[in-house]
């Protein structure tokens, strides 16, 4: 079977959801018009590209369809995911990715725009966000859930609501809550529990953390760098004697030679040993490295430390070489026998889905959208994720393996801009060319704590072993 014929078969598996068999040309025309080589995917250009003699008429019919027709966006990605996963190979496993975007957005009444962080644009501006889950594998990754996220200010505004059409059950959740809903949600359909990844906007969230663990879920999630940590060789004293009267105590003690510290000021103080050279992927022209460590240690609950004792977990660091400090840290649940170079490269797992955005939004219009509507906003993204998805199923068909010939995906993967900075890294985040640098800078031992030994994460070792400072 060819890709013309595939393509057939897909809008009549992704029409079968639309619950009303006048909605299949609609479906076909706007699929098409995010599929064309346009500037711009709002519905008014692609009527004129789709049906230049009829534009007018046209245009008003994809409009009626993504803005006004009721369709469910999640059944269309539901079946997106039908179609795409099956191609996907995950004998080496997968992984959830939670992530957020922002379009900027002028005006008042757009639904979800209001004065808030942009990625897109890397500062605070008038804009839209939406938090989504993706399913990844080494091959590549696929939005499976997407949701916009509603200001607390919109989210108490009846005005807005009614006009933008923002369903009555909706009530005001963070981003954390959004995308915690989201995995809920594919768990009870069934859904795999692979390992969740996450920039540091979610992983710096205890609750977000613990709730994944409640969930049987494990992670590696980024952090910044005041997050607390019981170091390796350090233990709090147990809970203060329960007295028979109220709560028991929980919260471990402290005292002046038992202290938490910052993941930043633990970084600071391992020696330069502690740090090895990981390759984790083929990149465009030559393989991704960087300088990490990772050892156990536990969470101690905000920069105060005043938490109940936290199981060991990894921490992974980062530390680009020629830089003054670690450019990223990550918090991890992974088992404990996992070796560097397989935690190294579960953690930059996440990059994809930069990727997958970056794909949405310069090939398939996902930024587009210029309704103001609940419901367009997301019939929209759900058309652009479903023609994103249909591409990518084409590149895996076409990447069936013949005589072990490398990964076609691999090779073929863009780089992120240059100019990409992770939320939870320093201003000036290391450029992909300065992680490839063996040469590591002397860093020094602190003097005013005393040495001691300090299990350490080695490279390409399935055990802890000591190294001592």
């Amino acid at each position: 079977m060819g890709a013309s014929e595939r393509f057939d078969e897909y809008m009549e598996h992704l029409a079968q959801g639309l619950g009303h068999s006048d909605r299949h040309a609609g479906l076909k025309g706007y699929f098409t018009g995010l599929m064309l080589p346009l500037s711009r995917k709002s519905v008014e250009p692609m009527a004129a590209r789709v049906d230049p003699v009829h534009a007018s008429a046209r245009h008003q019919a994809l409009h009626h369809f993504v803005a006004k027709a009721e369709w469910s966006d999640r059944e269309m990605l539901r079946r997106v995911c039908q179609w795409v996963v099956p191609q996907m190979d995950f004998s080496r496993g997968g992984w959830w990715i939670i992530d957020d975007t922002g379009f900027p957005k002028k005006g008042k009444y757009s639904v979800g725009v209001t004065r808030q962080y942009c990625g897109m644009l890397g500062k605070q501006d008038n804009c839209q966000v939406a938090v989504s889950v993706s399913l990844a594998c080494d091959q590549g990754s696929v939005p499976v859930v997407w949701q916009l996220y509603v200001p607390e200010d919109w989210a108490a505004d009846p005005v807005r609501r009614q006009r933008a059409g923002v369903p009555e059950e909706l009530r005001f959740a963070t981003k954390t809550q959004i995308a915690l809903a989201q995995l809920r949600g594919l768990l009870e359909e069934g859904a795999p529990r692979h390992c969740v990844l996450a920039d540091a906007g979610y992983g710096v969230d205890t609750a977000f953390r613990q709730t994944l663990s409640d969930m049987g879920l494990l992670y590696a999630v980024g952090v910044t760098s005041a997050v607390v940590v019981w170091p390796p060789g350090v233990e709090p004293l147990p809970p203060k004697r329960y007295s028979g009267k109220g709560r028991p105590p929980v919260m471990p003690r402290r005292t002046a030679a038992i202290q938490p510290m910052s993941v930043k000021a633990l970084a600071l103080s391992l020696p330069e040993q502690a740090f090895h050279t990981i390759s984790w992927r083929e990149g465009t022209n030559e393989p991704l490295s960087g300088r990490f460590a990772a050892l156990r240690v536990r969470h101690a609950g905000g920069n105060a430390g005043k938490a109940r004792l936290r199981p060991l977990e990894w921490l992974l660091i980062e530390w680009p070489a020629h830089e003054a400090e670690p450019s990223k840290y990550v918090l991890s649940t992974l088992p404990e026998d996992i070796a560097l170079n397989e935690l190294v490269a579960a953690a930059h797992q996440r990059w994809r889905i930069e990727r997958d955005y970056q794909d949405l939004k310069q090939d398939f219009g996902l930024g587009h959208y210029e309704g103001r509507g609940w419901r367009g906003f997301h019939h929209h993204a759900s058309l652009s994720i479903a023609a994103y998805g249909f591409l990518m199923t084409e590149r895996l068909i076409a990447d069936k393996p013949v005589g072990g010939k490398k990964n076609f995906i691999e090779r073929k993967v863009p780089a992120l801009p240059e100019d990409y900075i992770p939320r939870g890294s320093p201003a000036r985040a290391a450029s992909r060319e300065q992680l490839h640098h063996d040469a590591a800078p002397s860093t020094q031992l602190r003097v005013d704590r005393p040495p001691r030994a300090v299990p350490l994460l080695r490279k390409g070792t399935r055990k802890t072993t000591l190294v001592t400072q």
